[in-house]
């Protein structure tokens, strides 16, 4: 087998989050009962099962294994997904309203340039989409808090 890249341990890492993610999303979508919440958590929860599986996959083509392995908190995070909570304390708890900081983890990938063309690609969608799901959420989010709101009376 050949020497490992660099960025291996970043596509396992990001197959198994992006998995993880496809799970507690896809619990809540099944939980909700407001249609726009229910949209936006159908398109994003689709996009991070796609995301596990692209990931997974490349790995696999690299020509190294790939074993699924859960985060230790996906338990706790599919109970609060299943849960009662409201969505806009469901949204707070999975951190859909910090998307700067989350998005700040993809700076510096393209640091490493030894990564491959066709891995390169796959990141470069993958990032966009994380972008754009970030502004999803940003709006989903912020509709509920428009909600929670009580209107005044002038």
């Amino acid at each position: 087998m050949s020497d490992q890249p660099t960025y291996l341990k970043l596509l396992r890492g990001i197959a198994n989050a992006e998995s993880d993610a496809h799970c507690y999303l896809s619990a809540w979508r099944d939980t909700t009962t407001n249609p726009d919440v229910r949209s936006v958590l159908t398109t994003v929860a689709s996009r991070e099962g796609e995301h596990g599986m692209s990931f997974a996959k490349r790995v696999i083509e690299l020509g190294f294994e790939f074993e699924r392995v859960e985060h230790p908190s996906l338990a706790e995070k599919m109970a609060v997904a299943r849960s009662e909570r409201s969505d806009m304390d469901k949204a707070e708890y999975f951190g859909l309203t910090r998307a700067e900081e989350t998005l700040s983890f993809f700076d510096n990938v393209f640091k490493d340039h030894s990564i491959d063309i066709r891995t390169g690609e796959l990141l470069g969608r993958y990032i966009a989409e994380e972008h754009d799901t970030a502004r999803l959420a940003k709006c989903c989010y912020d509709a509920l808090c428009a909600l929670a709101v009580p209107a005044t009376v002038g």
